[in-house]
């Protein structure tokens, strides 16, 4: 099959990304390690951690025969996008709509994710080829606002990211959502160093995503 649409098949199934932000480097393998060893696929480094970049370039390397997917986050313009998807991520994912980010991830036919708030934005992402589009932030809606988006636009697919919790998860997706994006809530204990706290709170959100699936 072909690898983008493998991935996005795979991360249909998953349903949960890992939202990866970090005070160093050092800090931001160890959330990843964590994360995964909770059982999370998906992991998306932000481009907000130190050295994220080569975090990425790392990861895609260790990680190349496992069932792992690295991305990138917080991605705002076309030359980080490319920095990114050289150094080994698999999928772009993006706080707005930016349609340079757009077409530099359509030529190298790598999955895009942009943020999207409105009605508005959400054509203007699927008009520029959107695979999945990021509704952010997630907590200033409430799960009802997939089926809204859904009401007129049925063919979007939607990626909630922003104060999805383990109290709320699979609220959103019985709503429709595609997949959720969680950072926050599954990587609170990295800030006191406890990174078992992690891979717990990541074990449970796999737990609460596979007894919607």
């Amino acid at each position: 099959m072909d690898k983008k649409l493998e991935l996005l098949r795979k991360l249909g199934e998953e349903k949960i990304v890992a939202v990866i932000r970090a005070e160093s480097e050092e800090q931001g393998f160890k959330i990843v390690d964590a994360v995964k060893k909770g059982g999370i696929k998906f992991l998306e480094v932000t481009l907000t951690v130190p050295g994220a970049i080569d975090i990425i370039k790392e990861l895609a390397t260790r990680y190349k025969r496992e069932e792992v997917y690295i991305g990138a986050g917080t991605v705002l313009d076309p030359e980080t996008a490319r920095a990114a998807i050289l150094a080994g991520a698999g999928y772009i994912v993006s706080p707005s709509f930016n349609p340079d980010v757009m077409i530099m991830c359509n030529r190298y036919r790598v999955p895009i994710m942009p943020g999207a708030q409105t009605i508005k934005e959400i054509v203007a992402c699927l008009e520029m080829g959107a695979d999945v589009i990021k509704i952010f932030p997630g907590d200033a809606y409430s799960p009802n606002i997939i089926k809204s988006f859904k009401g007129p636009l049925p063919q979007g697919q939607f990626m909630p990211t922003g104060g999805v919790s383990l109290s709320n998860v699979r609220n959103w997706l019985a709503a429709g959502a595609y997949a959720v994006g969680t950072g926050s809530n599954l990587t609170a204990g990295a800030k006191t160093g406890d990174f078992d706290a992690v891979t717990e709170e990541a074990r449970k959100f796999v737990a609460e995503v596979a007894k919607y699936k």
